[in-house]
């Protein structure tokens, strides 16, 4: 009787194990899903917004005037003669974060140095923002990019759509390149 009743002890603690182990795997896999957003970058998007709005009170305007916008904390460019840029970010409709987006830009012609900027591309309506949800929006090299200051203007410069601004956080670069962003999407999934 004895070893009967450890045999079902054993093969009862066996069960148990097994079971638990299964949880932790369910477990690791549910918070790896969750791990899927990523919660600093959206930090760091919705403090690169303050900054925007800090550095030119117009800014705010152009946020809740606009259809959307994606937000890139940080894009490090560099190059000698062939240059690249790269960086991630949060796309926004209508001030809500909906997925993560990444842009990157490879340039020829002439360009020495490398630095570090925030970046920021409005869409005008749903036309524009439909195009960059479905990794369609390539911004040409005539495309250009409006510096923030203290005072730009409320008018956003749209062409086809959409409007460009920078901040400079460091470096220098010299440059007269032809090249343009090409710019990765993909959905938030849902909470």
């Amino acid at each position: 009787m004895i070893n009967n009743l450890n045999f079902k002890t054993m093969k009862t603690n066996k069960i148990k194990i097994q079971l638990f182990s299964v949880l932790m795997v369910i477990g690791v896999l549910s918070v790896n899903a969750q791990q899927n957003w990523d919660v600093k970058m959206e930090e760091k998007s919705l403090k690169t917004i303050e900054k925007f709005k800090e550095k030119s009170w117009e800014m705010k305007s152009i946020f809740k005037n606009s259809y959307g916008y994606a937000v890139f904390p940080s894009i490090g460019k560099g190059g000698i003669v062939i240059g690249g840029a790269h960086g991630k970010g949060i796309l926004y409709q209508q001030g809500k974060p909906i997925g993560d987006t990444k842009m990157t830009q490879v340039t020829i012609g002439f360009q020495w140095g490398g630095q570090s900027y925030s970046e920021i591309v409005f869409f005008e309506d749903k036309e524009a923002f439909d195009l960059f949800r479905a990794n369609r929006l390539e911004l040409a090299a005539q495309a250009s990019a409006v510096l923030v200051t203290a005072g730009i203007s409320k008018d956003i410069p749209y062409n086809n759509g959409v409007a460009i601004y920078t901040l400079p956080k460091a470096g220098l670069m010299f440059e007269a390149t032809v090249g343009g962003q090409k710019f990765k999407y993909k959905e938030k999934e849902s909470d």
